[in-house]
């Protein structure tokens, strides 16, 4: 497997990967030197890239698993641009398809968390957290005419786990369509990561996005959702368990609680998706939800965007190493820690001997931690990243 801390590895090539990742990605420009203000105001801006999906497959690739990223880019500079950066992240790109007649998608974007719940209807946050202004220029993007004939079914099925998220549903009926067959009634195959990932304007209405992000939720195996974006979405106010009552099909359910941490509700198989051997999520018998929560570390936020694309990420690195629920919570914390100390998208990841030793820390002194841009610290301790 390729080091964390090197140079970045090639491009992996194609064949068994542990996660394929299906979604949309972009070149984003984001204000260049610290500008501040909307982005009217911005004069220039820095390049970068950006998606959900490739997010989580270049964070994967760099902490030495094999990820492969599956989508569609324009045959534009663009295009070229974002397979160059993801492939030399070490990510498979081999499944991406050049759409001459659709451009690749672009946007634009201040500092500060994208815009999930009422605030952006003009209330003013609960805390002092700055929400971002984005702007998107994806409309009839090669991306959004993914669909069920043009994307390379082997390249989906060839893994161990497949990573989604409600980004692609909300680009096009195609898409949706795309995603409702992938987390449908199935014997076999991966393990279906879903991310719900609610973006508001990318939906025509909230109770569209709801309806569609519920049911693709509810045909998945392992689901990420944010308690901001369960408000926003499903109106669903009473904590963790209260989403876990509006989404009980999931064997597995992670409950993102921003600064406060997030909970991990899992169960045994599910009757109707027999135990495979090649699927990472461990054996069990019937019962009840185990129920695990952990507090994040406490993190010297530089940009809010990517954490929960870097937080999955370091969720299923652990699992596909069946570490226990605490530790898979605390690897997806430390991940999104990196990201959320870096103005881009992307961070690189701690190295594997570093983030075991942190995660296995007893619970005192993981919650003694404090993480900045290169650093951790914690009882006086100094650890770079």
């Amino acid at each position: 497997m390729p080091t964390v801390n090197g140079s970045a590895p090639s491009a992996a090539p194609a064949g068994a990967a542990d996660v394929v990742c299906l979604g949309e990605s972009m070149v984003t420009f984001r204000p260049a030197q610290g500008q501040l203000g909307g982005l009217g105001s911005v004069a220039s801006f820095d390049r970068g890239i950006g998606g959900a999906e490739s997010n989580v497959a270049c964070t994967l690739a760099r902490a030495g698993h094999v990820a492969r990223w599956v989508s569609r880019v324009g045959a534009d500079g663009f295009g070229g641009h974002l397979v160059e950066e993801i492939a030399s992240c070490g990510v498979d790109t081999s499944a991406v398809r050049r759409d001459p007649a659709r451009p690749t998608g672009i946007y634009f974007r201040t500092a500060g968390e994208r815009s999930t719940g009422a605030e952006a209807d003009g209330e003013a946050p609960a805390d002092d957290t700055p929400r971002g202004e984005v702007a998107y220029y994806r409309a009839g993007s090669a991306a959004s005419a993914m669909s069920r004939e043009n994307v390379d079914p082997d390249a989906l099925a060839d893994t161990r786990i497949l990573h989604l998220s409600g980004i692609t549903a909300a680009l096009s009926a195609d898409c949706r369509a795309l995603l409702a067959h992938l987390t449908g009634p199935r014997q076999a195959g991966p393990l279906v990561s879903f991310d719900i990932n609610y973006r508001m304007h990318l939906w025509p209405d909230a109770g569209t996005a709801g309806r569609v992000l519920k049911d693709l939720a509810r045909g998945s195996d392992l689901v990420y959702v944010g308690e901001d974006e369960a408000e926003a979405v499903w109106g669903i106010t009473g904590g963790p368990a209260a989403i876990r009552a509006a989404l009980p099909e999931p064997r597995v359910l992670v409950v993102k609680q921003g600064a406060d941490g997030a909970t991990l509700f899992e169960r045994p198989e599910r009757p109707e998706r027999p135990e495979r051997s090649e699927r990472p999520d461990g054996a069990g018998q019937s019962g009840q939800d185990t129920v695990t929560r952990e507090p994040a570390p406490t993190v010297d936020v530089v940009a809010a965007v990517g954490a929960g694309d870097a937080f999955a990420a370091g969720f299923l690195s652990a699992t596909l190493r069946a570490l226990p629920a605490a530790q898979r919570l605390r690897h997806g914390h430390l991940m999104a820690a990196a990201a959320l100390t870096v103005p881009g998208d992307l961070a690189r990841p701690y190295d594997r001997e570093t983030a075991d030793r942190l995660t296995a820390l007893p619970a005192a002194e993981w919650g003694a931690l404090r993480i900045g841009a290169g650093r951790v610290t914690g009882n006086g301790e100094v650890v770079t990243g």
